[in-house]
């Protein structure tokens, strides 16, 4: 770690360092802190492990890039990093640091969120308004179904939400209806206010059937992809372009695909 602390110290420096590491700041680094999360998260779905070995130490660079220009600026450095996390982890685990014991994992559960929530009040008492909120501390940067599922997620732990799974179908067909009479009015703001209220309440029916919405939607990406490479490879074995074929025959190469490829893992695309 050490070492690595180092290395990236050298690269910043003004007369012997690199001089693009020298011109990044916080928000130039943005995107490549993103691009090096969504690659860590590809190359597990891969199962490549010698690839994650990799992508994690590009994600490392990025903490450690991130520390460095904070500890340039007098803000903080790697080790406040790393002690504010070990802190953390201590604080929410009391029955693994301390004397705390817990019946169900239900019990941990709610004792660690009230552990957030005494976190994000301690934060708002800060703040000048000195209020806080529920909903405070998530992420709106966050992928659009991540962040519903967390904010639901977030309002289910104190109450807010439905008891059981059936009464969310309800409102999932309640939401396509009204989806459907915004399409007729050609009201196209409405039809997008509309279709935002069925993803969310869709999103909301993921969670109550344990399932990762975000994940499900990669997953089915992935299945399309798949089979509309299929049917790329039996056009091109036919000698003929993809805009040359008509829908019946390229339909029917997609149910073939479904056929050809049922319990067949989807390749994730490098492109």
């Amino acid at each position: 770690m050490d070492r690595l602390l180092s290395i990236v110290r050298r690269l910043r420096d003004p007369e012997h360092g690199c001089s693009w590491d020298c011109k990044q700041d916080f928000r130039s680094l943005i995107p490549c802190t993103l691009e090096e999360s969504y690659e860590v998260c590809e190359a597990i779905e891969k199962g490549n492990f010698d690839e994650l070995r990799e992508e994690l130490g590009d994600l490392l660079l990025q903490v450690v890039f991130h520390s460095t220009i904070a500890e340039e600026e007098g803000l903080f450095d790697f080790e406040a990093v790393a002690g504010e996390i070990c802190d953390k982890l201590v604080r929410r685990h009391p029955h693994v640091f301390g004397n705390v014991t817990y019946a169900s994992d239900e019990e941990r559960v709610k004792a660690w969120e009230a552990a957030k929530s005494d976190e994000r009040r301690r934060k708002a008492e800060k703040d000048e308004s000195g209020t806080s909120s529920i909903l405070d501390g998530l992420t709106s940067s966050l992928p659009s179904l991540m962040f519903a599922s967390k904010m639901q997620r977030r309002a289910s732990i104190h109450g807010f939400d439905w008891t059981e799974a059936a009464p969310v179908f309800d409102k999932v067909e309640e939401e396509l209806e009204e989806l459907r009479d915004a399409w007729k009015s050609g009201h196209q703001a409405h039809v997008r206010e509309e279709l935002g209220d069925l993803l969310f309440v869709t999103v909301n029916l993921a969670r109550h059937l344990q399932v990762e919405s975000e994940t499900a939607l990669r997953e089915a990406s992935r299945k399309f992809e798949s089979r509309f490479r299929y049917i790329e490879e039996q056009v091109a074995r036919s000698g003929r372009e993809f805009d040359d074929c008509p829908l019946e025959e390229l339909d029917a190469f997609w149910d073939e695909a479904k056929v050809s490829l049922a319990g067949k893992s989807p390749a994730v695309s490098t492109d």
